[in-house]
């Protein structure tokens, strides 16, 4: 039986009427758009590269395992393939609206948890398809890894037939809880045949129990509260997002310039782009803490786009008191090189570890537990969260139409106003804002404050 990881599982347990957990993007294309028969039929000849989209997730009864893939006897391909237009003149603030109702809306418990939007009415005669997926099925990685298998690498690919499915029965409820148990009792053992390894190498076990310790210690410490500012707070069901762009080209010749990597580069016209938005709201940066959680992959080296989340995190105080661009991005640059060195992203892999061997039902309580205490009183340890995914570096086609842009849309949730994600795509960065429609209206300001911030530095 296909369990949840106890990861997959908390962005289940963690969702609720406000804070929705699903992943998106939207692609953009310039040629004539595809009917509706001719998009459903290129995902119905998809459909047996990615199982998991016809597949619904259902609990284990009384909690007493993590909740588990099951085929849907219902499944229609015509309920998650969808049709929109744009209302004239079709432009990014018309794109923009719809993306933020679209994202507004949670995803249905009861079906296969993924929709696609085929949106016409684009200027410029262009047209969009929206994907839209549940945080539980799979991470930005993974999300990327998708799209790949949806399209196509070559203008003229030729559509393979759809081959034959059926749905397999859902196991009864004892056989979910046998299977469960057993499982966990496969993990355990995991974990045992570890030992020899131990053995082998004490002073190496040695070594790599002070660094994971190290990483808790900083971890933990990392997620005191922050002073209370305007990007901080509790939010509503609504969204709002805003996007921007920047050359792939160019952010990297900044990193070689000024010695840092790509993701230094974005990170500093990120916190740019904070400070601006902050100075606009009439907030001091320098009394400000904006502390963002990166999540960083930890795939192993043969687990490629496995649907799954496969995720641990870094906390980053984002230096939005510096006023100087090159100071600025130092300082960002700095504070990376000390945080993936501080062992935090493995300790943060560990506890997701560990989380697989803990009791099912005592992990759901917490969650939900947790969730409740969050409408009386919001967390105020992470202000923000920005992912930087690697996209293809070569284009894709959609039934013979190429892909022009690639945007990202992240969630957020209690206490996470806003969230920004980087995406790139065959020489493009794309950077995708999310907000709360009533706490931050004002998110174009930080998308366009990002962009700023990499010309700042060119």
């Amino acid at each position: 039986m296909d369990r949840l990881s106890t990861l997959d599982a908390e962005f289940l347990h963690l969702e609720d009427r406000v804070g929705h957990l699903h992943i998106a993007g939207i692609c953009t294309f310039d040629d004539p758009a595809p009917s509706m028969e001719e998009l459903t039929g290129l995902v119905a000849a998809k459909l047996h590269l990615i199982p998991r989209y016809r597949q619904r997730v259902r609990g284990v009864p009384l909690d007493l395992g993590r909740p588990v893939w099951v085929d849907d006897p219902h499944f229609r391909l015509e309920y998650h393939v969808r049709h929109t237009a744009l209302p004239a003149p079709g432009g990014d603030e018309e794109l923009c609206a719809l993306m933020g109702r679209l994202m507004s809306q949670p995803l249905d418990r009861d079906r296969p948890l993924w929709e696609a939007w085929l949106v016409e009415g684009l200027e410029g005669d262009r047209w969009a398809l929206i994907f839209k997926v549940h945080h539980c099925m799979v991470d930005g990685i993974a999300g990327v890894g998708l799209l790949t298998v949806l399209l196509d690498l070559e203008a003229d690919a030729e559509l393979p037939e759809p081959e034959p499915w059926s749905p397999e029965p859902e196991p009864p409820g004892l056989v979910k809880v046998v299977d469960a148990w057993q499982g966990a009792v496969g993990d355990a053992v995991g974990w045992a045949r570890r030992t020899p390894e131990l053995i082998q190498d004490p002073l190496g076990a040695v070594r790599r129990a002070g660094e994971l310790g190290t990483g808790l210690v900083r971890l933990g410490l990392r997620l005191g509260t922050t002073p209370p500012s305007s990007i901080e707070g509790s939010i509503g069901p609504h969204r709002i997002w805003r996007h921007s762009e920047a050359d792939l080209a160019t952010v990297k010749s900044i990193g070689r310039r000024l010695g840092g990597t790509v993701n230094d580069v974005v990170l500093a016209a990120v916190t740019s782009g904070y400070r601006r938005l902050l100075l606009e709201r009439g907030e001091d940066p320098a009394t400000t803490v904006v502390r963002s959680m990166i999540p960083v992959s930890v795939r192993s080296a043969g687990a490629g786009s496995e649907l799954a989340n496969r995720v641990s995190t870094l906390l980053a105080e984002l230096p939005v008191d510096v006023d100087d661009p090159v100071t600025r991005f130092e300082t960002v640059r700095d504070r990376m090189v000390r945080l993936k060195a501080s062992h935090m992203a493995e300790a943060g892999g560990l506890v997701t570890e560990l989380g697989n061997l803990a009791p099912p039902p005592l992990i759901s309580t917490v969650s939900r537990l947790g969730v409740r205490a969050q409408h009386l009183s919001t967390q105020r340890s992470v202000t923000t969260v920005t992912t930087n995914v690697p996209g293809p570096q070569f284009p894709l086609f959609c039934l013979g139409r190429e892909m022009l842009t690639y945007l990202p849309f992240v969630p957020i949730s209690h206490g996470v106003r806003i969230g920004t994600a980087i995406l790139s795509y065959n020489g493009h960065l794309a950077f995708g804002v999310t907000g709360d429609l009533d706490a931050a209206p004002d998110v174009g300001v930080l998308a366009d404050g990002i962009t700023a911030g990499v010309d700042e530095l060119t």
